[in-house]
């Protein structure tokens, strides 16, 4: 019998533009099983007040590679003073209309069985970086 499960996955962002978490950023998760499986979306959420999406849905067994797709461009849009402030002293020009240059970000990995995968997004107008965090 085996005892293995299947992978999990968390996340959260942190706007590195204030140096605080990015709250209410519509995420979507999807999954898929081998490199040339068909991505099935799973469902998805939105960050709290900690940046953190804690109800995200459960993997399909069998998954190997999921899909975290984070709207970010709403978010953007959606600035308060405080985010607006925090513009105005960065160096590069605000793009576009929307307030961010890249509208949504997607990130893609592997997952192996039974590991939980935390990924956070760190996150700013004219950039972001991800890791495999803890």
């Amino acid at each position: 019998m085996s005892t293995a499960t299947t992978a999990s996955v968390s996340t959260h962002i942190l706007d590195t533009s204030i140096g605080k978490p990015a709250e209410g950023v519509a995420i979507s998760l999807s999954a898929r099983t081998g490199l040339d499986g068909e991505w099935a979306a799973l469902g998805g959420s939105a960050t709290d007040a900690d940046g953190r999406c804690k109800d995200l849905p459960a993997l399909p067994e069998g998954t190997t590679h999921v899909r975290l797709d984070f709207e970010t461009e709403t978010y953007f849009l959606n600035k308060n003073s405080e985010k607006k402030q925090a513009e105005a002293q960065q160096d590069a020009p605000r793009v576009r209309d929307s307030g961010a240059f890249f509208p949504e970000v997607t990130i893609t990995f592997a997952v192996n069985p039974g590991e939980h995968y935390h990924v956070p997004l760190l996150l700013n107008p004219f950039g972001y970086s991800v890791y495999r965090g803890s």
